[in-house]
């Protein structure tokens, strides 16, 4: 017997057919003789229109409120699970996130997994319950509500799994698991059977929107195999864990795309120590996230530095950083949208030669003009034009056969 644990999306919860839907699914993994713990989220659209709800009584509302608020849509779909199931004739108790013991820090809108206690939910599974535990949320230590920010369903199965020592993580989602490329970018994409933490914290930092980073961080912390799967077919998912000696077979597992990036580079930066330092404390100071950053050959004592952040945040990049030009003597600030990031993600790439040499033909033979490059151990990821990444991204895709790799 198996103790699993099943985490299931706002649009796999999207109303009550899908709920009955969901509660069909728990009890069928029950009843194959494993002990179930179910994670939901919030319905789809409600957590927006909590947000706008708040909007509309205060321009500018408090972040603890907004997490007391934002919580009761996850409280919403545990009490509806749970009342489906027992309708369906089984055990089932709702916890929200304080009551499953998770304890975080006391960040509000944001807050991280601090410490868990699952006596409660473990106690509640050895009476034949199916625990149902609200995702997105814990409680500071004082007790004050937090919510987790993005991805925080996904982060609360996995970290509630690694608690209960859960034999199996399973984040049932609307896509049939990890695939190749976006299947909308690219048709031929095809479906990934396994694929390791370190690969999948790649493709989710370059644009793969299966899982966010902080969850995948988290099951490579601590262990914890788990599987992306749909919730509306009983197709096999996708498999991430731990790297194996045969996933370096394949070279490159996928293909990622980012859109509305931006790029800002500040021209005749003096070459001296502490410039590049005060440029880019200023954008941390500010909350601004960056990503690629290049700096050219030092001419004439002088040198551009290039960076990409998320196209929202330029003005705010722009805004913080114009006295700091004139200040560290650089010539000007100069800014650029319409660009887009690919990258290519394989821990084959390790062991491999001429990856990024192909990536670079494949593009070229395309008319494709690379703007910056990077590069990590297991990724290479490029700077386009936006108008042409869906042409570059198949193009990619082809070059390195991943139509036929996807499911190896």
């Amino acid at each position: 017997m198996a103790l699993i644990v099943q985490k299931y999306g706002g649009t796999s919860v999207g109303s009550p057919e899908r709920i009955l839907n969901v509660a069909r699914r728990v009890i069928e993994t029950q009843a194959q003789g494993h002990r179930v713990v179910v994670v939901v989220s919030a319905m789809s659209g409600v957590t927006d229109n909590l947000i706008k709800l708040a909007r509309d009584v205060s321009s500018a509302p408090c972040e603890r409120e907004m997490d007391v608020l934002l919580a009761t849509g996850e409280q919403t779909t545990i009490a509806l699970t749970a009342m489906a199931i027992a309708g369906l004739g089984k055990k089932a108790i709702s916890l929200t996130g304080a009551q499953a013991g998770i304890v975080t820090s006391e960040t509000h809108t944001k807050a991280k997994i601090s410490t868990i206690a699952p006596e409660r939910v473990l106690e509640a599974l050895a009476e034949d319950n199916i625990v149902v535990i609200a995702g997105f949320q814990g409680e500071t230590a004082d007790g004050s509500i937090t919510t987790l920010g993005r991805g925080g369903s996904d982060l609360t199965a996995i970290a509630i799994a690694a608690a209960i020592q859960a034999d199996l993580c399973q984040i049932f989602t609307d896509v049939d698991g990890v695939y190749t490329c976006d299947p909308r970018i690219v048709p031929s994409a095809t479906k990934i059977q396994e694929i390791s933490y370190d690969e999948m914290l790649e493709m989710a930092s370059s644009g793969s929107k299966v899982m966010q980073s902080r969850s995948v961080e988290f099951a490579k912390k601590f262990g914890v195999i788990f599987e992306v799967r749909s919730s509306f077919n009983y197709n096999p998912g996708t498999i991430v864990k731990e790297e194996t000696v045969s996933m370096e077979a394949v070279v490159v597992r996928g293909v990622s795309i980012e859109k509305n990036q931006a790029k800002v580079t500040i021209t005749h930066v003096p070459d001296h120590p502490g410039r590049a330092a005060r440029l880019f404390t200023t954008l941390a100071s500010s909350g601004v996230i960056i990503d690629m950053i290049v700096q050219n050959v030092s001419v004439a004592g002088s040198t551009d530095i290039s960076f990409t952040l998320s196209k929202d945040e330029l003005p705010k990049a722009q805004a913080a950083l114009a006295p700091v030009v004139l200040e560290v003597g650089a010539s000007g600030l100069h800014a650029q949208d319409g660009i887009a990031k690919l990258s290519i993600v394989g821990i084959g790439m390790r062991s491999h030669s001429g990856v990024a040499a192909k990536l670079f033909e494949s593009l070229g033979a395309g008319g494709i003009n690379i703007q910056m490059i990077s590069t990590s151990e297991i990724k290479t990821a490029v700077i386009i034009e936006e108008s042409r990444i869906v042409e570059a991204a198949n193009l990619v895709h082809e070059a390195f056969h991943l139509s036929k790799q996807g499911e190896h």
